[in-house]
């Protein structure tokens, strides 16, 4: 198991046993846990990943910290949207988007304001980080 991998599976942990609260880096901080069925693979893949609420909907950034390309579970949510959430100790189906300007920058510098580190991640690359929207299906 690569060590992001295994840094991953700690988090997940901790986030289930405690409600979906964790220590660490993000204590404090809001979280989900995305299942995404991998675009290549098919399988079944779990990330968590911070959040933050607009509305009913969630937005989650794909900076991979600030690295030049996206994240796996990006083209993951672009291939199939249909996506499950576990968020506190509720686990729901959502439709993921990417946001388009203006609500992209919106919905970022909306995150920035509760975890500036994500200032530092747009500012590492010159790749527009994508914000993908979560809204729950009814």
């Amino acid at each position: 198991m690569s060590d992001l991998n295994e840094r991953n599976k700690k988090i997940i942990d901790e986030f289930r046993a405690n409600d979906g609260r964790v220590g660490g880096n993000f204590e404090g901080k809001t979280l989900l846990l995305l299942h995404t069925k991998g675009a290549k693979s098919g399988q079944e893949r779990i990330n968590p990943l911070a959040c933050i609420r607009d509305d009913d909907r969630f937005a989650i950034i794909a900076s991979k910290g600030g690295s030049d390309t996206h994240p796996d579970w990006y083209y993951n949510v672009i291939a199939n949207p249909q996506v499950t959430v576990e968020f506190g100790t509720e686990t729901f189906q959502a439709h993921a988007t990417a946001a388009e300007e203006p609500e992209r920058t919106r919905l970022y510098n909306k995150m920035v304001e509760v975890m500036p580190g994500f200032d530092g991640y747009r500012r590492k690359t010159t790749r527009i980080i994508p914000v993908i929207v979560l809204t729950p299906m009814k």
